[in-house]
């Protein structure tokens, strides 16, 4: 297996960067689809319009329906097609950005993405979750690019709720551990390739960032300010976390969020609260070191990570052994976990996960 590396073709991050996103984009096209979640319309629109005044281009705003569903992208598609669209753009969170990018896929199109929360790493993946138009699970869609650009504006993060931040880093939580389960049982990358080098440097200074900036992150944007630990935080759970992943690969902490997706009782329990979960029980399956638990434990605890299962809204223990089989159907990334993985095995790692988080919160 050849080793791969692939990442956007070009970061921009910092506070008020969306000031200067015509200059920032302008070599990819002259009339620009932006497509939008409210939220997002609301908090980039003002500055981007600012950003092209006087400029010789057109662009377009468009508030997409609410999930990344196959109407929606033909309903972008339709609208870039009939406006001779050279360029798409999302703002928003995670289901815009897969919105923008299938229609960007489909129209052969250069896509920006531009987050105004940082909850997830989805920006610079080469990748789409697509459901169908009643909301059930559709597909993957694994692009052969990353995207052309991704613009930051760490001053529109900063005022989203410290939530979205929290479940950010529980996101980037996952990297450095799958990506390393990975490396042992050379598995490939969500890019089906080698794992690099640079692919792992990437991974351990994602963790490494979270653990030095996590919790002073958490406090500034708890004031809705501005501070080097956020960026810092803001390029881990972004760059770091989507590239690292991307190029790194996954294991049992997203399979573990995918399996917890068939409780009800999880419903509003955000991807990466789940992840940061499923990388506790990651640890317990892998007999990693206490001191390596206690590590994880630690930075949970301190910028508000659930340890335990009631955290995650579950209190019927015997519900978890459904979240268990699904996480460990086939085609799951906990397969990549060296000797496998039962739904048996997961269902015990996932108890004992939740013991010693409950074990730690009572000390």
């Amino acid at each position: 297996m050849l080793k791969l590396m692939r990442a956007p073709s070009k970061y921009v991050q910092g506070e008020n960067a969306l000031a200067e996103l015509y200059e920032t984009v302008k070599d990819l096209g002259n009339s620009f689809l932006f497509i939008c979640s409210k939220s997002g319309a609301k908090a980039a629109q003002p500055k981007i319009e600012q950003s092209y005044a006087g400029k010789d281009a057109k662009i377009i705003f468009e508030v997409f329906g609410g999930i990344s569903s196959t109407g929606e992208i033909a309903r972008m598609q339709k609208i870039a097609k009939d406006n001779h669209i050279e360029v798409i753009c999302a703002i928003g969170g995670g289901s815009a950005i897969d919105t923008a990018k299938a229609t960007a896929y489909y129209e052969k199109l250069p896509v920006v993405i531009i987050p105004t929360v940082c909850a997830t790493d989805a920006p610079c993946t080469g990748l789409s979750v697509i459901y169908r138009d009643d909301g059930s699970f559709s597909n993957y869609i694994f692009y052969p690019k990353n995207p052309d650009a991704v613009v930051v504006d760490t001053s529109i993060i900063v005022k989203a709720p410290v939530r979205f931040l929290i479940a950010g880093m529980g996101d980037a939580l996952g990297t450095y551990f799958e990506a390393r389960a990975c490396l042992k049982t050379n598995s490939p990358s969500l890019e089906n390739g080698g794992i690099t080098k640079s692919a792992m440097a990437l991974c351990e200074l994602c963790y490494d960032t979270l653990l030095a900036d996590g919790y002073k992150a958490k406090k500034a944007v708890e004031l809705g300010i501005l501070t080097p630990a956020v960026e810092a935080i803001v390029e881990a759970n972004t760059y770091l976390s989507g590239v690292g992943a991307d190029n790194g690969g996954l294991a049992t902490s997203h399979s573990v969020y995918n399996g917890f997706t068939a409780l009800e009782e999880c419903e509003k329990t955000m991807h990466g609260e789940v992840v940061a979960f499923g990388t506790l029980a990651q640890l317990v399956l892998e007999d990693a070191s206490m001191e390596e638990i206690e590590d994880v434990l630690d930075f949970c605890c301190s910028v508000g990570l659930p340890v335990t299962l009631k955290e995650l809204g579950v209190t019927d223990v015997s519900r978890v052994m459904i979240a268990a089989e699904k996480a460990c159907a086939p085609g799951e990334s906990i397969h990549n976990m060296l000797g496998d993985v039962t739904p048996a095995q997961l269902y015990d790692a996932l108890l004992a996960a939740d013991a010693i988080g409950q074990d730690y919160l009572g000390k």
